[in-house]
Parts: structure tokens; sequence; C-alpha cells
């Protein structure tokens, strides 16, 4: 390939910049044509939502709560009238539909002092980040404000999650992938110290505005979630570059060996290329088994997150190649950095670490231990709404119903699809004798008869143990006549753990397994992918127990980001970073144990494998979970707070894997396994149509007694 590549130079570069040039194009249509599909098929929640939506405009997923309160030394009993106008506004609005005291005369609609009223008002749900009745709503509200001489505030987790963000636009790729682009300059600078820090740079910009024209088409075919463009711009990025940096460290390191340029550059992809290759395959699969989960958005982002990896390899195998070959031995200049030997500070603490070797294991199982522990009280749902706000008219709004007796429940209200108006009292009636429901009141019959009774628990149900109300209350109604189904925040929680989680071991046994083939041939070895896979869901649920501590239990997360805990993760958030997280931090064992065993193949000694794979690999490492760290923490300058948990989940995984994994457990355990790392029985070997590699007789190397660095 790199053969054909240098021969070809000229046409290899005119093809990339005739992709670079038609992906600015894409790059700016392609958020237009990205969806906000968080559809689930099948499932009762949704299907439930969907009858509704067909016979009141409404899905009855979630509401809005206008809360009216009487001035002081006043009942609202006394302004019904003046409610009920407030009331009749709201509904005028597109697709609206009210439910509360003035209608119903029910007082449980007020609070304990008599004093306010919440009303529930369901719209059409927003797509995209911005609200179509929003200003509409506004309006209504501050004229009804200024025509009753009632005090009128809204709450709800849209008017939460606005009073938290600054920006209510939505966030921008653009600023965001050039935030992380600055921060990975510097630290290619730091790496190359030469213009040659300019190239990965060059090769992302072309990988990421490539990617962007494959998506373009992919939308086309069929729906691309708006999670994507992030995913692109800033995972892109980091991949690109990482990428980049194994493959020109490489070639650095061949012409200081006196080798000429493109014998330099063909040796650089036969050997970090191959490695970039297994790692870019790796990510790929990782993430093309989303597409066995029956969830539209994660199907997509399965999709659209694949083509990441393998735009971006093909870009390094290609471009780059062409780009070394016509001008890298110009732009690495000045030469302040040499690429001759290996790094003495890695090499010094490889040797550190197979000497103390079971020292090193203990330490860092024993730190992923404690890591791991928060994972066990791991939450899956929706983000609570004390982490959405904590100040501002909302939050103020729904303080003030809690203070009155009202719980936190009205903000998720769960709504029965009854098939006929005369079967609708009956489920009202059972529903609010269940435990936990503070009230249920029927809509007014749809034109379709469909009729919706509207539940209101006590609490919000927005985690995998808070719905235990849902089950209740479908337990108490599902054998009334005309009952179709639940919807509401409840049911949907329920539906994401039936659709994603059920099939959870189903994806997660694909990813490991195709991952442990792929690296069995990569490394001609059992024991290394074995312990390459397990130890990577090891640190994962590290991973998730950071997230759980920091994000769900709110150890930090104020200080930092100025967000309260979130009581839990998002339902789509797990299986993504798990998708991505295995895949990226794949790659750095990949790079490391890649040249590992180039080393050992050319000397025989496991120990010597680990300083020479150290000393090449650890300062790129290092630099490449940099680099894409620095992406991450530019993604987590959104306003939305899941979008903060994916970035910073993926930058701590990132940094915890390519340091206390990858530069202490892998040499460590590599040290401890011996030759046992290196072997791949003839049977085996013939299967996956590799070299065999038998295992070696035991030597004096092998057993502690190391020969100079510099010996063959």
């Amino acid at each position: 390939m790199a053969t054909f590549v240098v021969r070809h130079r000229w046409w290899v570069v005119g093809f990339w910049l005739a992709a670079l040039v038609a992906g600015v194009g894409a790059a700016s249509a392609v958020p237009d044509r990205l969806s906000y599909d968080f559809s689930l098929p099948g499932q009762e929640g949704y299907e439930t939502a969907v009858d509704l939506g067909e016979a009141y405009g409404i899905t009855g997923e979630m509401s809005r709560v206008p809360v009216y309160t009487a001035p002081a030394g006043e009942t609202i009993a006394e302004h019904r009238d003046e409610a009920a106008r407030i009331d009749q506004a709201l509904a005028a609005l597109p697709g609206a539909q009210v439910l509360g005291y003035a209608q119903t005369g029910d007082e449980r609609f007020l609070t304990d002092d008599g004093r306010s009223t919440f009303s529930l008002l369901f719209t059409p749900s927003p797509e995209g980040w911005a609200d179509p009745v929003a200003d509409q709503l506004a309006s209504t509200l501050a004229t009804a404000a200024q025509q009753t001489g009632l005090d009128v505030r809204t709450t709800g987790y849209l008017e939460l999650s606005t009073d938290s963000a600054e920006d209510t636009e939505g966030p921008s790729v653009l600023a965001e992938t050039l935030i992380g682009a600055v921060g990975a300059l510097v630290v290619l600078i730091f790496v190359f110290a030469s213009f040659l820090a300019l190239v990965p740079l060059l090769v992302a910009a072309v990988a990421i505005l490539s990617t962007f024209l494959v998506v373009l088409g992919l939308t086309e075919i069929t729906d691309v979630s708006f999670v994507v463009q992030f995913l692109v711009a800033l995972i892109g990025l980091g991949v690109a570059i990482d990428y980049s940096l194994l493959v020109v460290s490489r070639w650095r390191e061949e012409r200081a060996h006196g080798m000429s340029n493109d014998e330099a550059v063909g040796t650089a992809v036969r050997t970090a290329g191959h490695a970039v290759l297994a790692s870019g395959v790796t990510v790929a699969i990782s993430l093309i088994a989303l597409v066995v989960v029956p969830v539209p958005m994660l199907r997509s982002m399965g999709f659209g997150g694949m083509l990441i990896p393998l735009v971006s390899t093909m870009v390094v195998l290609t471009l780059l190649p062409a780009l070394l070959s016509l001008v890298g031995p110009r732009v690495d200049w000045p030469r302040i950095r040499k690429e001759g030997n290996a790094s003495r500070a890695w090499s010094a603490w490889a040797r550190g670490v197979v000497r103390y070797r079971w020292v090193a294991a203990g330490v860092g199982i024993a730190a992923l231990g404690l890591a791991v522990a928060p994972v066990f009280g791991l939450q899956f749902g929706m983000t609570s709404s004390g982490s959405l706000a904590d100040s501002g008219p909302a939050h103020e709004a729904l303080t003030d119903l809690g203070e009155g007796g009202v719980g936190s429940g009205v903000l998720s209200p769960i709504t029965a699809a009854v098939a006929s108006p005369a079967d609708a009292p009956a489920v009202a009636e059972a529903a609010s004798r269940v435990e936990g429901v503070r009230l249920a009141v029927p809509l007014e019959p749809s034109p379709s008869g469909l009729t919706g009774v509207v539940i209101v628990p006590d609490h919000e149900t927005v985690d995998n143990t808070s719905v235990a109300i849902t089950d209740d209350v479908r337990d108490a109604v599902s054998g009334l006549p005309g009952y179709r189904g639940l919807a509401g925040a409840g049911p949907v929680v329920q539906d994401y753990q039936n659709a994603v989680y059920d099939r959870f071991p189903l994806v997660l046994t694909l990813i490991a397994l195709i991952t442990f083939v792929l690296l069995v041939r990569t490394f001609r070895s059992v024991l290394l992918p074995l312990k390459a896979v397990l130890l990577n869901l090891v640190s994962l649920a590290a991973v998730f127990g950071l997230a759980t501590w920091f994000w769900q239990e709110g150890h930090g997360s104020q200080a930092v980001f100025g967000v309260s805990e979130t009581g839990a993760m998002e339902f789509w958030l797990p299986v993504l970073i798990f998708a991505f997280l295995f895949g990226l931090s794949m790659d750095y064992e990949v790079f490391l144990l890649a040249r590992m065993r180039e080393e050992y193949d050319r000397t025989g000694s496991t120990s010597i494998a680990i300083e020479r794979g150290l000393g090449r690999t650890g300062r790129l490492i290092t630099s490449a979970a940099l680099i894409l760290f620095f992406s991450f923490a530019a993604l987590a300058s959104t306003p939305d707070t899941d979008i903060k948990v994916l970035a910073t989940s993926l930058g701590v995984g990132i940094l915890l894997d390519a340091t206390l994994v990858r530069s202490l457990l892998v040499p460590a355990l590599v040290s401890l396994f011996g030759r046992y790392n290196w072997w791949l029985p003839v049977p085996l070997a013939r299967l996956l149509f590799v070299e065999p590699s038998p295992l070696r007789p035991a030597t004096e190397v092998e057993e502690g007694e190391r020969r100079p660095v510099g010996v063959g």
C-alpha cells in the first residue's frame, strides 16, 4: 500500500483535496438533516405515546407546569375564574392540552395552604434545540399575569434545562472543534518540536470533513442522530491525530536510523500503519455492534460513529504517506527532538515496572477496584430535576410547590390511554387509589374517542428505582375495560430498560468476541488478546464507577460544572460510552502491544520487549491520550448535561486507560506472564491465516537476567 501511494502521491493528494472541498459543503448541510428521534418502536410507552399523539397532538410523555399564586392573604379558590382564563389562553397554543383546578375543581391541584395551584400543560415535543412554543408561551403567561393580578410562573424539565443553560441555541460544533484543535496543537508541538506538528492537524481536517461527506450520504438512506455531528468533529479530531502521531513518529524513527525518505514511509506504514488498521477496525466493530439494539437513535450512532475510525484510518494510510513522501523532510524543521533512541524516562519506567511487577500489578488492580466500587449504585433513567437548575423562575416555582406539599411528580405525569370516554372514570378511580399517586384525572375525549387519563405521582419517575410506581399503576388499571397502555417519563424509562439493557449482554459479547479474534491475528497470541479484552472491561467498569460518583452522586459536579447530582445516567449514555471507549482505549493497547510483539520477535526477550515497546510508545500513548482528552474537554463545554456526562466519561476513561492501565498494569502483567504472552498454537494460527508462534523454551532472560538493550 505504501509503495502504491508513494508512486501515485499526487493522485492521492488530489483525491483527498476534492473530498476536503466537498466536505466543507457537507459539514454545513449535515446539521439540518440530522434526526432528534428518540422513538422506541414496539415498546408500550412509545406506542401509547404515538396513539395519544394521533388523538390529541401530544404524546403525554412530559408536561409543563404553570403555577398560579394568589396575593398574600387570599386563596386561589377566590381567583378560580382568573386561573380558568389563563388555562384557556394556554389551551389556545398550537396542539396544547391543559388540565388543572380551574376545569376540574379538584383540590389536589392546590398547595396545602390553598394559595397556589398548578396546571398540567401538554404541548408537542420540540425537535432540536429550539422550542417552537416557548416564546408564545412566555408572552401568554406575561399577559395573563398583568390581567389577572396572579403571580404566574412555569416549571418543567424544559424550563429547568433552559434556566441552567447559558446558551439555549445549542452547542457550536465548529467552536468546540477549534478548541480541541488548539489543545491538540500544543501537544503535537511538544511531541515533534517542529513544523511537522501541523501535518496531523491537516490529516484530521481532511478526515473530519470527509466523514461529514459520507454522513451526508448516509442521511439519504437512514435517519442519523444529532449526536453524530459532535462525535464526528471531536472524536474524529482525536482519532485522526492519534493515528497520524503513531505513523509520523515511526517515520521519524526510521529516518533517524538512516533510511531514505520513501523507505521510512514504507516501514512506518508496514509497522505503525498495521497497528492503525487494527485499531480502526476494532473501534468500528465496537460501534457497529450497536445495530443489534432496537433503538433507532443508538443504531444511527452506531452507523455514524463507525465511519469515524474507518475514514480516519483510510486518510492516515493514504494521504499521510503521500504527504510525508512529498514534504515530510522539509516540514520536519527545526529538529529539536530526535527519534533515534527510545525515551530514557519511559525506558527507565518500564525497567522499574518489570523489576517490581508484583507491586505494580497490585497497585494497579487496587486502584481500579477503588474506582469500580461506586458502579454498583449506577442508575439508568433521566436527569433529575434537582440537577437541572438551582436558581431561576422554574426552580423557584418547583420549590414553592414542594413547600406547599406538591411533590416533583408533577414534572413526570403518567398518561393512560383509554379506548373510550365511558371507560376513563374507572381507570382514573383505580389509578388514584394506588399508593404514591397524588391524583388521576381524565382529559377531554379526543375526536377519535381515545381518552387520556393523566396520573400525577408524588415523586418524579426518572430512574430505574423510582419507576416502581409505574408498575403499580399498570397493575391497578391493566385489567380494566378500554385500557390501551401507559405513556410518560416512567414508562419511557422502562422502555429503554427493555429495549437497550435486555440486549446489552449480546452487544457486550459481540464486541468482546470479535475484538478478541482481531487481536489474536494482530498479536499472534492467545493470552495477550484475552488480557486486553478483560482489562478493557474492568477499566470501563472503573469509568462508570467514577461517573456514578462524580455525576450521579454529585461529588464535584457542582464545583466543576455547576451541575447538581443527576441522580441517574441518561438511558442511552452507558451503551454509547461503552461502545466508544472500548474501541478507543483498545487503540493504546494495540499501539503498545504491537510494538512489544515486534521487539519480542526480534530479541526473544519479554523484558526487552516491554522496555523497548514502552520506551518507544509511552510518550506517544500519553500524548495521544491528552489530544483526545482536549477534544472531550471541548465537548464538555456544551450546555447540555447529558453531553457533559458523555464527554467527561470518555475523557477520564482515556486518561485512566493511558496512564494506570497501559503504563502500569499492562507491562506488569506482560512481565508476569513471560513467554506465555507470545504463544499461538498452529491449529488456531491456520484457522486465522496467520503465522503460528510456538511456545519458546524459558531462557535466562525470561528468568530475570536481562541483556543490555543494545544487544540484538
